[in-house]
């Protein structure tokens, strides 16, 4: 009777058996090339570039990892010439932040679309200066009468700047949050120095209508 044979249990166990030795000798075949895990990118990558320097424990180390981390002369000139070229042509990308953006580029247009009394506020200041150091009385209080009624001057004529070019620029760009204080000192500020030696440079002309 064929329930009593016992031959097929110690098959089918020589079976799995020969079944798990054969996976095992396979799964050792498929490691005995390498004998290690593939290694990750990131791994890859740091074992390239070598262990990471210590950090610098003193002063001194510090100064020589900068001077040898630090770009040659001749690159560090030509990036600086390129941040002035970038700076005078108004690129937003050599600007300082309060410089940045089409509204501070409009405001300035406007500033420089016409001459400004305030124009003069470096002279006056040597002017003021100089009603110092003379030792005649006299001159000096002509020269602080003349100083103190430019400088009254200056004041009226930027508060009035600061308001119209706030107006301007509001009509200009309705979207935009436009501070009053903020336009109006910005201007005042750009209006007050020469005209040659405005960063950006001015581009428009005087008389233009931006």
């Amino acid at each position: 009777m064929r329930f009593l044979r016992r031959s097929e249990p110690t098959t089918v166990g020589a079976d799995s058996a020969d079944t798990s030795e054969s996976q095992g000798s396979a799964d050792s075949t498929r490691t005995a090339g390498k004998g290690r895990p593939t290694p990750k990118r990131r791994e890859a990558e740091a074992k390239r570039r070598g262990p990471a320097p210590p950090p610098p424990r003193t002063q001194r180390e510090a100064s020589k990892l900068a001077r040898a981390n630090r770009p040659a002369p001749a690159e560090r000139r030509r990036a600086a010439a390129e941040r002035r070229e970038g700076m005078a042509a108004g690129d937003d990308k050599f600007l300082m932040p309060r410089d940045r953006g089409p509204m501070k580029a409009y405001v300035r247009d406007v500033v420089d679309s016409r001459p400004h009394i305030m124009g003069l506020f470096m002279p006056l200041a040597v002017v003021v200066l100089i009603s110092v150091l003379i030792p005649f009385p006299a001159i000096q209080q002509y020269l602080s009468l003349f100083s103190l009624i430019a400088l009254a001057t200056m004041i009226v004529e930027g508060t009035l700047l600061g308001y119209s070019t706030t107006r301007k620029a509001r009509a200009r760009f309705p979207e935009a949050t436009v501070n009053a204080l903020g336009t109006g000192w910005y201007a005042f500020t750009r209006a007050s120095q020469l005209r040659r030696l405005r960063i950006p440079k001015p581009r428009v002309a005087r008389g233009a209508n931006p």
